[in-house]
């Protein structure tokens, strides 16, 4: 059995925003109160950045819970959100955790997401179903590997966000060099809405540069928040901040832009109201700073949240309508409307399949019946909970813009599901494309049935068919196989078929001719596909029963190329003409004569084994650059960028996959366990000629020993 892995590719999804804070979906007027008091947000960062502690904070602070419980389980507890025990002991999150809370009269969905590149797949299904989301970055640290994965994510979801700058109590912290980093790493319009009272150990409070207000946190825990007057020491940085805000603002929302250019000040409302709107049209970024582990600058960012990110009626969404050709839809956020609503993540619990579910418009209520429009299966949906964390509260009914979880549901992750009314689903979150692919077989065949529960079950949970086979729990040995790459086949040059398929062996034959050509394509379809049939036949040589069979077998001879066997790519079958026989043409002929044709014209059309290229970020240490670098020459890799910044250095480069594999052992090796990497899916490309002809002889040598 062959499983594959995933790297990033690029997609263009289904979701707008418009440039103002006005309601964008339509809604019943008894949801309005619920609507404007509704947030859902997620958490994210690079690794180590505080997202769980920060999180662990919210909640504490909005009562959700009654102790604070750090991460790593020091204290036999753990963190709320961190509910597997191999999150408490590494440290780190895996899987996202969905919760809910209250702050000032509002409803806050919170979904904490993994910071480390390994499960990144987890931020991406959760940015999915987001309204907005808060990243988190290191005071010290600042724009990282995984930021920048993140923040890539976002954009691709068109995701409003506010930043918070944590860990400003240790040695080192520099808000103002991350504002910096964010503007031109990550190409953000960004501007601190708060200055720190203090720096590092020394660290009290904030100032809110919006309402000019300065915020001490006392108690043992920093409940209690105390409002003062700004401390005359602070008052020149507070002027000079809160200029550099208006005049950032200016430059992206037309009210403020107009009371600047009349040499005006903004009123604290009128400012405050401009931030929303430009960072709801993501034009901008409020950067909110503090440090979570000692109890500081949590709660005025919650005021944030509050105040400057969307509500769901207030953020387009779009789905498509089958019956209407798949035409792009926009939902309303109306709780009287047909129900549609997106299976975003699956989980094996104690009580059996948990769904996560989002619901964009419309009610549901336990008890009632859903169609799953993928597989137009009916089923009852049994219980209804909301989470919170690894426990759950049961509901009677959810309303739009609301996220919950269902038992006794079958399907997969990135299923829409509605009450029957309607042919709308939703897109897919954007699921990787392999890079690597790994076999793997149960050891023994008395493990066959467990060996399939248990790759079923991972392959309906994750979304990029990346398993993983638990041995404990399902008490199966496994053999795996090296990983392979995912090498492509492709052609450079247009090829000439004219191929006919003819078999007699008493009766009524085979008998299908076709004559066309293929070419390459230079680039990918609107769809993401990267193979094409073109039909530009002309009058009746082929009968139109047989064009569905023909574009068939081109589909089937391009999964398997005559080089090394691997996908043919960027290639395009242009039919032309043929001919057909009364009595000896069939489907099966017609099919056959297009998988012959392709392969007799590939060999001619100069083709080429591609091999995926990816996208390499390292950090280390300074005094490692030159160790790093010569690494990554070793590794056929070519280097983009190099940044030294205070004692790290950051190189970025692109390197072959197959190069990569034992690369993290050889980084530690040479840096002494301090460095770090991650790597992304950036292209193919064309392989040496050298290493394609070895690679074709190789192919060869294992076709034949199979014999």
């Amino acid at each position: 059995m062959l499983l594959r892995s995933a790297a990033v590719v690029r997609r263009r999804p289904l979701r707008f925003f418009s440039t103002a804070t006005e309601t964008v979906a339509k809604f019943d007027a008894n949801d309005e109160h619920r609507l404007t008091h509704l947030r859902n947000i997620g958490i994210s960062a690079h690794i180590d950045s505080g997202k769980t502690t920060l999180t662990e904070r919210i909640l504490y602070y909005t009562g959700r819970i009654d102790e604070i419980h750090e991460v790593r389980g020091k204290d036999n507890v753990g963190a709320k959100m961190d509910s597997m025990e191999l999150e408490r002991e590494k440290g780190i999150t895996i899987q996202s955790a969905a919760t809910y809370a209250t702050w000032d009269n509002n409803a806050i969905n919170i979904i904490d997401t993994p910071g480390h590149v390994d499960f990144t797949i987890e931020v991406e299904r959760a940015l999915r179903v987001l309204d907005s989301a808060i990243l988190v970055l290191c005071a010290v640290g600042g724009v990282q590997s995984q930021t920048i994965t993140v923040d890539r994510q976002m954009k691709r979801y068109n995701v409003p966000r506010i930043c918070f700058v944590n860990k400003m109590d240790r040695a080192g912290a520099n808000p103002w060099r991350i504002i910096d980093q964010l503007r031109t790493k990550l190409k953000l319009t960004a501007a601190a809405v708060q200055i720190p009272i203090g720096a590092e150990s020394k660290l009290e409070g904030v100032v809110d540069l919006v309402k000019l207000k300065a915020y001490y946190h006392e108690g043992p825990k920093g409940e209690k928040i105390i409002t003062k007057e700004i401390p005359a020491d602070l008052m020149d940085k507070v002027n000079e901040k809160r200029q550099e805000l208006i005049e950032t603002i200016a430059d992206v929302d037309d009210e403020i832009g107009e009371i600047f250019l009349n040499e005006e000040t903004p009123t604290n409302e009128q400012l405050s109201a401009a931030i929303r709107r430009a960072t709801i049209a993501l034009k901008f970024c409020p950067v909110f700073m503090g440090s979570a582990y000692h109890n500081k600058g949590v709660q005025p960012m919650l005021d944030g949240v509050i105040q400057y990110l969307p509500s769901p009626h207030q953020v387009p969404n779009h789905a498509l309508d089958a019956k209407q050709n798949e035409e792009r839809v926009q939902l309303s956020c109306s709780s009287s409307d047909p129900l549609v609503g997106l299976a975003f993540k699956l989980e094996e619990s104690r009580f059996g399949q948990l769904t996560y579910l989002r619901i964009y418009q419309g009610t549901l209520r336990k008890g009632e019946w859903l169609v799953n429009v993928r597989t137009g299966k009916k089923v009852k949906v049994p219980r209804l909970v909301r989470m919170h964390s690894n426990e759950m509260e049961d509901v009677d009914s959810v309303g739009s813009g609301e996220i919950c979880a269902l038992f006794g549901i079958d399907c997969a992750s990135g299923d829409t599901f509605t009450d029957g009314t309607t042919a709308l689903t939703m897109t897919s979150m954007f699921v990787p494309q392999p890079v690597i692919s790994l076999s793997i077989e149960p050891k023994g065949k008395e493990s066959g049935t467990n060996f399939s529960k248990a790759l079923n079950r991972f392959q309906r949970e994750d979304p990029t068919f990346k398993v993983h086979v638990d041995n404990d729990k399902y008490n199966v040995e496994c053999v795996t196989g090296k990983p392979q790459v995912a090498y492509r086949e492709t052609i450079t040059s247009r090829a000439e078929f004219n191929y006919t398929h003819k078999k007699q062996s008493g009766g009524s034959g085979q008998f299908g001719k076709v004559v066309g050509y293929i070419e390459p394509m230079e680039e990918a379809n609107e769809d993401g596909s990267t193979v094409e049939f073109s039909n530009e036949t002309v009058g009746m040589n082929i009968p139109s029963q047989y064009f569905p069979a023909i574009q068939k077998g081109f589909y089937e001879a391009v999964e398997k190329g005559a080089l090394i066997g691997g996908v043919v790519t960027n290639t395009r079958f242009v039919l032309e003409d043929g001919l057909s026989h009364a009595v000896d043409s069939s489907e099966l002929a017609f099919k056959l004569a297009a998988i012959n044709a392709f392969r007799d014209a590939f060999v001619r059309a100069g083709p080429q084994i591609l091999e995926p290229v990816m996208d390499v970020n390292v950090t280390a240490p300074v005094e490692y650059q030159g160790s790093v670098i010569g690494l990554l020459n070793k590794r056929k890799g070519t280097i983009n960028d190099s940044e030294v910044r205070d004692e790290y250095v950051e190189v970025n480069a692109e390197v072959p996959l197959n190069e990569m594999f034992g690369f993290s052992t050889d980084l530690r090796s040479i840096s002494q366990g301090k460095g770090e990497f991650s790597m992304e899916y950036k292209r193919h490309v064309p392989v040496m000629p050298f290493v394609q002809t070895q690679m074709i002889e190789e192919f060869k040598k294992a076709q034949a020993a199979k014999k």
